[in-house]
């Protein structure tokens, strides 16, 4: 259920009922080219394209800047890894060279997903691959978008995901069964269960 919510969030998916709504309009009332600024997006399941780095994080926006896309690495806290490739930003992804491990496509993932400062940023099991130092960063980010003014979801499973949000939701067989403060609905789960949390 909860990357079922991912995508409905983003607008990958259409809700069967209800709408989902961005500045008051659902989103087949945006330009779709406008509306792709404003959400960003890290599926749980995440594959770069083929292309250099900085094009899998600037979305293959042949107008990005350096500027931006270093901003957006720096945030996700990626930015020295990449430094650390053999062609920093310009190391090219699938075209014969070594491939990056889980988590190095996941925190160049979240660096595209936080590209451009959107408004609504959706993270589906954001630290799945990470190691302390990667839930470090990822912790840093949220923080850092929600003090921008964005509104962070974040979909996970472990709670070091959600060390940096204020809401949580808890799904149970795809209902809601709880929502409200962090401290509060944790405080009262008694069992696992997939969690929404969200940080504005």
């Amino acid at each position: 259920g909860k990357s079922t919510l991912a995508r409905i969030l983003v607008g990958a998916w259409m809700p069967d009922r209800g709408e989902v709504r961005l500045d008051g309009a659902t989103y087949d009332q945006w330009d779709p080219n406008i509306l792709g600024r404003y959400i960003g997006y890290l599926p749980q399941s995440l594959e770069l394209l083929a292309g250099t780095v900085k094009d899998n994080i600037a979305r293959f926006d042949s107008e990005a800047s350096d500027e931006a896309v270093i901003e957006a690495a720096t945030i996700a806290g990626v930015h020295d890894m990449i430094l650390q490739l053999p062609d920093g930003y310009a190391t090219q992804i699938g075209y014969g060279t070594p491939p990056l491990s889980g988590g190095q496509v996941q925190r160049v993932g979240l660096a595209r997903a936080l590209y451009g400062m959107p408004k609504v940023v959706v993270l589906d099991e954001p630290n799945s691959n990470l190691d302390a130092t990667g839930d470090e960063a990822l912790a840093r980010a949220i923080v850092h978008l929600r003090q921008a003014g964005s509104t962070v979801v974040v979909m996970a499973h472990r709670p070091s995901a959600i060390e940096a949000v204020n809401k949580v939701m808890v799904l149970r067989e795809g209902a809601i069964v709880e929502f409200g403060d962090k401290a509060e609905v944790l405080r009262k789960a008694t069992r696992p269960a997939p969690v929404a949390a969200v940080g504005a």
